[in-house]
């Protein structure tokens, strides 16, 4: 099975000068845990909701934060997003899927074009919600 039927295709990106606090704003509103870095429409990172939680402190929207804490929200993405990218093509597999999160301490996979273009993103989450619909009957 391709793994295009079980990627999100609705990503959501941000390029490489993106402020954390929009990050954080992003993460805050939707119901995800990766966000994808791009430059001329073309991946060149990934940040999870783990890399903005290790960056910020756990003061920042309480009375106790202090202005340095404050001032990570001016960092940009590209200063804490993962730059070695493990990625699907299109024409990858569930199996090709599965080998790559075995291999690699990934949570996610991007897709993308020859070019490297985003097409979409598969977590396993994705491929366990498969696994289920696939053995409930």
């Amino acid at each position: 099975m391709k793994i295009t039927r079980l990627m999100t295709s609705e990503v959501v990106t941000v390029h490489l000068d993106e402020s954390l606090s929009v990050i954080k704003k992003i993460f805050e509103e939707e119901s995800f845990h990766h966000i994808l870095v791009v430059d001329h429409r073309k991946l060149v990172g990934v940040i999870s909701d783990r890399d903005l939680l290790k960056t910020l402190s756990p003061n920042i929207d309480t009375v106790a934060v202090t202005t340095k804490e404050l001032a990570a929200l001016n960092k940009r993405a590209h200063q804490i997003m993962s730059r070695n990218l493990v990625v699907l093509t299109e024409d990858s597999t569930v199996k090709d899927a599965v080998l790559l999160f075995n291999q690699n301490s990934v949570s996610c996979l991007p897709v993308v074009t020859s070019d490297n273009r985003v097409l979409g993103i598969l977590t396993w989450r994705d491929i366990m919600r498969a696994l289920g619909k696939k053995y409930e009957g």
